[in-house]
């Protein structure tokens, strides 16, 4: 066990790409934990979607042993993501630390996710330790960037450290920085347990791996412990440290961070932001935990084969184990059968669990449109909060229709603000503040209904700054709008899978865009396929789908024209009685039409 006074516990803040894990890797090969041989780009970043994509998805912890002055310290680092949509991440990380190192490009400057997470750290009274990157690059701006920091952040110049993460330049001094400034944590070796859990994964082979932090007290191989949330006791059977292989140990003590199993039986039994305490001498406050994050944007998830149901439901509770900013509860559809109702933080986070649940569990499955939340007020007076467009009450029954607003943040360079004002303005977006942090960039700040934000306000804004605008948002509440239910019929039966809540003003427009893209999604049958949309019971739009043709006089030559008369006849009942029975089979990019942008 190592004593509290040489431990530091601390995580990496950054805006996406800044350099966060290259900098992690180089304190891995600073402290030995790794070899020059065994080093490799994003060594923390083990799933094969963050290696693939290039981001940091979820949090990772290491312990580092370095060595100062004749003395030995134990570093315990936390990797964090930089996406907006995996804030909850860096929060769950920032409460198991004392101090965070904020980390800013030397040529990109402060971005949207930087002042984001700054305040994430100063909120949970961390010491900040101020490092701008990068700064071996030609293109680099230091002088100018710190005096970003300074203007945005109240970051003095004088404590920023200037390294470069790829190379190893500076990096002594920010390892130096480290056990100078950041606070050692405290607690009492000998008082009850009280360890936070702020991760925990499924393992095939040993079951619920739950990541902690001892806050206060000891824990021991063989100790009997108890989760104060669920109130279930539990002995610990393996315990250890990232370094940053799962290396086990028998101790862990106040400020130390590891992991345990405890042949937990139930996945439900563990949740993130629990304490741990000793079943025989539990201590008598719990740990605040975390704020429950609230899911921005549901979508449901079906398997493209009914019998693969409860295996996806397995995958879920998985999935969520490791993730507790994803939730999930059962549904049915009338068009796919049994599923479940997903919500998500953002768009990216959807598609990152969608391709996690095919790969990791080998599952086939169709998502439907995603949509925001929304709350409605009926004639009775009740609120009811709506998470799937299908449930949304008849028209006379809805005295006011609510959706949520997000207070949303753009830095952009100075020469795109009238692009962004547009684009925002044809989003309802309402212009609050410009603040500028130089004669050449920008911050925005607007109030804009979230439905807007989801789909593909991100990609817009990229496309108009030419790659260089961030952006981040915080929720506000929800506010009345004249917002209705937009129907697609396929073949004059409703599939509540395309159901999409929109704007009155935008309905037709929608309503026309998605049939058309529909019409080229879904297949041609053998008999003729109508598409509407519909308010209510208004059809706003139609499109058919011709049928397939198929010569039937192709073998009559010559001859009489009754012959060829009759067939036509008999061709034109069979297509008449198909259209009554017949099943439209509705592909899965027939789902994600509904996503496509408006342009």
């Amino acid at each position: 066990m190592t004593d509290a006074s040489k431990i530091r516990n601390f995580s990496i803040v950054a805006h996406i790409d800044h350099g966060k894990s290259t900098l992690a890797d180089q304190f891995l090969l600073k402290t030995g934990a790794i070899t020059q041989r065994d080093f490799r780009n994003q060594v923390l970043d083990d799933m094969d979607l963050e290696r693939e994509r290039g981001i940091t998805i979820q949090m990772h912890p290491v312990t580092l042993y370095y060595k100062m002055d004749g003395e030995t310290y134990e570093l315990n680092l936390i990797d964090t993501p930089g996406h907006v949509d995996f804030t909850y991440e860096v929060s769950r990380s920032l409460a198991a630390c004392e101090g965070a190192i904020l980390l800013v490009d030397a040529f990109q400057g402060v971005q949207a996710q930087t002042v984001a997470n700054a305040y994430l750290a100063i909120e949970n009274n961390l010491t900040i330790v101020p490092v701008l990157n990068k700064i071996d690059m030609p293109i680099a701006r230091p002088d100018d960037v710190i005096a970003e920091m300074e203007s945005v952040l109240g970051i003095q110049p004088e404590e920023v450290l200037r390294v470069s993460a790829k190379t190893g330049l500076g990096m002594d001094e920010v390892m130096r920085a480290i056990v100078d400034r950041i606070p050692a944590p405290t607690g009492k070796p000998d008082a009850p347990l009280k360890a936070l859990i702020y991760n925990s994964h499924f393992d095939s082979y040993k079951g619920v791996v739950i990541y902690i932090r001892v806050m206060e007290g000891t824990m021991r191989k063989g100790q009997r412990i108890k989760f104060m949330r669920g109130n279930t006791d539990h002995e610990v059977a393996e315990m250890g440290q990232f370094r940053p292989t799962p290396t086990p140990c028998d101790v862990l003590g106040p400020g130390q961070v590891g992991f345990f199993m405890a042949q937990v039986r139930k996945l439900d039994d563990v949740h993130i932001g629990d304490t741990v305490t000793e079943a025989n001498r539990p201590t008598t406050t719990a740990l605040p935990g975390y704020k429950e994050p609230q899911p921005m944007v549901f979508s449901g998830l079906y398997p493209t084969n009914n019998d693969d149901f409860e295996e996806l439901r397995e995958a879920l509770m998985k999935l969520r184990l490791n993730d507790a900013s994803f939730s999930y509860s059962p549904e049915v559809s009338e068009g796919l059968g049994f599923g479940f109702r997903c919500g998500f933080l953002g768009m990216l986070h959807r598609e990152i669990i969608q391709q996690r649940l095919e790969r990791e569990s080998q599952l086939d499955v169709v998502q439907t449109a995603p949509n925001v939340t929304y709350e409605i007020l009926n004639r009775s007076g009740e609120v009811i909060v709506i998470d799937n467009p299908s449930k949304v009450p008849v028209d006379g029954q809805i005295e006011e229709f609510r959706e949520p607003f997000v207070k949303i943040s753009f830095l952009v360079p100075s020469g795109n603000i009238g692009d962004l004002m547009q684009m925002c303005s044809e989003r309802r977006g309402i212009y609050l503040r410009t603040e500028y942090l130089s004669t050449a960039r920008a911050i925005l700040v607007y109030e804009m209904p979230l439905a807007e934000v989801i789909y593909d306000l991100y990609d817009r804004l990229k496309s108009v700054t030419h790659g260089y605008g961030t952006m981040d948002y915080e929720f506000l509440a929800y506010r009345a709008a004249d917002l209705v239910r937009l129907d697609v019929l396929v073949h004059h039966n409703r599939v509540d899978a395309l159901s999409t809540i929109v704007h009155r003003s935008t309905a037709d427009r929608r309503g026309r865009k998605l049939l058309k893209k529909l019409r080229e999604e879904i297949d041609r049958h053998m008999f003729e396929v109508v598409l509407q949309a519909a308010v209510g019971s208004r059809i706003i739009a139609r499109e058919s789908i011709a049928a397939l043709k198929k010569d039937v006089t192709a073998k009559c030559y010559g001859g009489d024209i009754s012959r060829k008369r009759k067939l036509w006849a008999k061709q034109a009942e069979g297509k008449k009685r198909m259209k009554q029975v017949g099943q439209v089979e509705l592909p899965q990019e027939a789902f994600l039409a509904v996503l496509e942008s408006d342009d």
